[in-house]
């Protein structure tokens, strides 16, 4: 009992320092959540090295989709979530994820962490490219099946890795000529989806492998859920506001430096 609350206590800072980075740099927290989460289950002996990934990319997801509902109601009520195109996004991106949900189980685990590094580095270099605020290029965007045919891709690769999907989504968006703050906002109501159907997925997959006595809704760990969960709601309101006071474009660059160690990490090191 006593390492349980220790755990709670730890995922409830994980999610003060998710939560922030969150509001401040519009990025999913399961780039930290993943890594960071995945230790500590190792560390506290909650499940095995070979089996670790795949529930903390689970949790990550069901923590998001709070922190995603909390962002997007914001925004809709900014009038940033672009309906005239959402249902095609979060349609594909919720087909994504809820495949994506069922498929983690069956992806061996070092390749598991692979796909979580590449695409985190990826990130980390868009992260660095936007932060220098040069302008982009940008097309029309296509019709509603091909944008739900891409979408479904970021959402299936979002839902891998366990995060919310904005760093694809925002970029994606925004390349097919969405004013930012719409791509933000939309982003943010596509999160949910992703969050929902992918935690779907690895519920389901889950159910008979892990044991709800033990704290297990399918490969979700509720009481890291909840520690996080407690933290990061109230935090990524706080970290929205310090944009106004924080040279963002500087702490993008030291983050992307950041989630690059955390790639090489994940690669080259059992958690």
């Amino acid at each position: 009992m006593h390492d349980l609350v220790i755990l709670i206590i730890s995922c409830a800072l994980l999610g003060c320092v998710v939560g922030f980075l969150a509001g401040l740099l519009g990025i999913g927290g399961g780039l930290i959540i993943v890594p960071v989460l995945s230790s500590l289950l190792v560390h506290f002996n909650v499940v095995a090295v070979d089996h670790v990934l795949v529930i903390a990319i689970a949790t990550s997801l069901a923590s998001i989709l709070f922190t995603s509902t909390s962002s997007a109601l914001a925004h809709h009520k900014n009038q940033n979530v672009p309906w005239e195109i959402a249902p095609w996004v979060m349609s594909g991106v919720g087909l994504g994820a809820l495949i994506s949900g069922f498929a983690a189980s069956l992806i061996p685990e070092q390749l598991l962490r692979i796909v979580f590094a590449v695409s985190v580095v990826f990130i980390a270099a868009r992260m660095v490219l936007s932060a220098r605020n040069k302008p982009v290029a940008v097309k029309p965007m296509p019709r509603g099946p091909i944008i739900g045919a891409i979408s479904a891709v970021m959402g299936g690769l979002s839902g891998l890795i366990g995060i919310g999907g904005g760093a694809l989504i925002v970029p994606l968006l925004h390349y097919f000529s969405v004013d930012i703050k719409k791509a933000i906002g939309c982003a943010a109501a596509c999160g949910i989806v992703i969050a929902l159907f992918g935690s779907v997925g690895y519920i389901s997959a889950g159910w008979q492998v892990t044991d709800l006595q033990h704290g297990f809704a399918g490969f979700v760990y509720l009481p890291a859920l909840l520690g996080i969960v407690i933290t990061s709601w109230f935090m990524a309101p706080i970290g929205a506001k310090a944009t106004h006071y924080l040279p963002v474009s500087t702490i993008k660059k030291v983050f992307a430096v950041l989630l690059v160690i955390i790639a090489l990490q994940m690669v080259l090191v059992k958690v």
